[in-house]
């Protein structure tokens, strides 16, 4: 507020006002999370309030990436992703989606320059299905061979 001269009124905003005439009637007392912290000063960087819409909305901070990075993410993270469907076809469509985002960003590149390369799908399927079948249950060792058995004392 200014300076207040004798016999003159300070300018108030209405905005002003109305805070003071709220903390006048004591609509501020009850507010909850007073007397607390606010939450956001134990995180110093600035993009703090970033963080705290992306959790809150349940995005993913991936979703910030430049395409490039988000690319080479999923394609090294495609053994993983390939191992919770259940069928070839399921695979099949998951690498061909990709291989569409891949083509996409190869036409019209942006963000960062990283190699990326379109999926072979056979690769993918046959990686998917070694990945699936079990192992074969190992081989019993072999028994050891008996020991040579000695025949009495020796005198040398």
């Amino acid at each position: 507020m200014a300076q207040v001269r004798d016999g003159e009124r300070p300018y108030e905003s209405a905005i002003d006002r109305a805070v003071r005439e709220g903390a006048e009637r004591g609509a501020f007392e009850n507010l909850p999370g007073r007397g607390k912290p606010l939450p956001h000063l134990d995180d110093p960087s600035e993009d703090w309030w970033l963080r705290r819409y992306l959790d809150r909305e349940g995005i993913s901070r991936e979703m910030l990436l430049p395409p490039s990075v988000q690319l080479r993410k999923a394609i090294d993270r495609l053994p993983e992703t390939l191992a919770a469907l259940r069928t070839e076809r399921a695979v099949r469509d998951a690498v061909a989606e990709l291989n569409v985002r891949i083509v996409e960003h190869l036409r019209f590149p942006s963000g960062p320059r990283i190699s990326v390369q379109r999926i072979d799908a056979d690769a993918a399927v046959q990686q998917w299905t070694d990945a699936r079948t079990p192992p074969a249950p190992p081989e019993p060792p072999a028994a050891p061979p008996p020991a040579p058995r000695r025949r009495g004392w020796r005198w040398w």
